[in-house]
């Protein structure tokens, strides 16, 4: 039965933006071609009275992406931030889902939290206050501890949140099974995996333990980065549907208005900005996932606060190399390096033409390089990346997609802090450091440092691995079997060592 519920919940998705005019500004928005938008529209009208009617006092799309539920609501923040994609007016309509969504009661969050903390809330916290933001998966309160008299903050789990995400995912499972029967051409682009990718994301805010733990990683990770704070968790206070930490003051990035008065460097912050997310994604492979305006604030000093940390991204050390090379061979105009690095990684299928490829690149970076955000337009850039990856095969690669995602919508909060951004000029200084401490002679030497540690651990196996790789061929098949993996082992403590024994000669010589 699941199929048809599906088809159900799909056809009232587009018969909702339908119904609440959300659909034609949409098409609007995104300059669809006049006779997509005819055809749109005359198949979803006949549908729309099927469609949720929302709330009658929000702008079309805010009012269906609310009315259709939290999964929705995830991918409308994303929108929020890229006002050259969407346009200024529906990106400003698109805030309202970063924080302001309907509340539950507090009589429900009071609930939660003794249930959770086997505490009595009146006991522990004074000044309980009704809910002060809330957002798809969870409101937040603000409180003082009667101990202490600290201001904390208090994030308490919608009611029933788990129920209404598994649904709306159900539903993306089954369209993206859809979309790969119907267009095999959209199979590199790995819908399904894309959709487990965001399902994997999502369930993981589910339970506040995991994002304590992860707010506590990332304040480690940039403690010495001047001017960036991370509110320290307050765990004897937290459980999966609760978490307590520091109360964050300051300005919040969504209130434009505000900071342009104040008296706040707001290019500057908008810089940095970008310039921090870089380095902790290259330097620590740990990112903020959810950098959008709702979850960043500003300090009078310009001190950038950094709050909800649900959606962490992490990326292995390879991938940041890569990564970084990619970016640094854009900054310096060197596309043939760039490509290659692509088909080294392999990005793009061995059986494409690296020259080619790098022409392609080409025609990406050169219209772009050294411009300020105002001049670049985002919707055609991103037009001919897809085009260029469809044209080589390129598949998606899911281990990206969070970075990705979270670039355009950093890039996107950065932009509307400092609309003249030139993000080769931000971006330059971020790679260049990482450059020189992961791929340079540094880097060399910390990679053997590693290999010599791995060889010791094996120090006292070292002769029974070296006789296991040199079994004699005639030794009966079992005893093959079970001697395999050993002689693997030893093959490769062998070549470790000779490659080692390499190296330390030619650095004598």
């Amino acid at each position: 039965m699941r199929g048809p519920i599906n088809i159900w919940r799909l056809i009232r998705t587009g018969a909702t933006f339908a119904r609440t005019g959300a659909l034609g500004e949409m098409l609007d928005a995104m300059s669809a071609p006049p006779l997509v938008r005819l055809a749109v529209r005359s198949v979803s009208w006949t549908f729309a009275w099927l469609g949720k009617k929302g709330d009658p006092d929000l702008p079309p799309v805010t009012r269906a992406i609310t009315a259709l539920g939290p999964a929705y609501v995830k991918f409308g923040q994303i929108l929020s931030t890229r006002p050259d994609v969407v346009g200024q007016e529906m990106a400003e309509q698109l805030t309202y889902l970063q924080d302001k969504l309907d509340p539950f009661p507090t009589s429900v969050a009071r609930k939660t939290i003794e249930s959770e903390l086997g505490i009595k809330v009146d006991d522990v916290f004074a000044d309980f206050s009704d809910s002060i933001a809330a957002a798809s998966i969870a409101q937040v309160h603000e409180a003082r501890l009667r101990t202490t008299g600290e201001r904390v903050a208090i994030k308490v789990l919608r009611p029933r949140i788990e129920r209404a995400f598994r649904t709306d995912l159900d539903a993306f499972h089954f369209a993206a099974s859809v979309i790969e029967l119907l267009l095999p051409r959209t199979r590199r682009l790995r819908p399904q995996d894309v959709v487990q990718h965001f399902e994997d994301t999502v369930l993981g805010e589910l339970d506040l333990r995991q994002e304590a733990a992860s707010a506590s990683e990332f304040a480690e990770n940039t403690q010495q980065d001047t001017g960036f704070i991370v509110p320290e968790i307050r765990w004897h206070l937290s459980s999966r549907r609760v978490m307590t930490m520091e109360w964050a003051d300051g300005i919040s990035a969504n209130n434009l208005d505000r900071l342009k008065s104040s008296n706040l460097n707001v290019e500057d912050i908008g810089n940095r900005v970008l310039h921090l997310f870089l380095a902790h994604a290259l330097r620590d492979g740990l990112f903020h996932g959810d950098m959008h305006h709702g979850n960043l604030k500003f300090l009078p000093n310009g001190d950038i606060v950094a709050i909800d940390f649900g959606i962490m991204g992490r990326i292995d050390e390879y991938t940041r190399r890569v990564y970084a090379e990619i970016i640094y061979g854009f900054i310096k105009r060197d596309y043939k390096r760039v490509a290659e690095v692509h088909f080294e990684a392999g990005y793009v299928p061995a059986d494409k033409d690296v020259d080619e490829f790098a022409r392609a690149l080409r025609a990406v970076g050169e219209p772009i390089f050294g411009m300020d955000a105002t001049q670049i337009s985002m919707g055609r850039l991103l037009a001919y990346l897809f085009e260029v990856t469809e044209k080589f095969g390129m598949e998606t690669r899911t281990e990206l997609i969070l970075l990705q995602r979270t670039m355009v919508i950093v890039e996107g909060v950065a932009r509307s802090l400092n609309p003249h951004i030139n993000i080769w000029h931000v971006a330059q200084p971020v790679v260049e450091d990482y450059i020189a401490s992961a791929i340079g002679p540094k880097a060399v030497a910390k990679d053997l440092l590693k290999t010599v540690k791995v060889l010791a651990r094996f120090g006292p196996r070292l002769p029974e691995l070296a006789e296991a790789a040199l079994i004699n061929q005639s030794t009966p098949q079992k005893d093959l079997d079970r001697a395999r993996p050993l002689r693997a082992m030893g093959y490769f403590v062998l070549g470790g060592g000779m490659a080692l024994v390499g190296v330390a000669l030619a650095a004598v010589l």
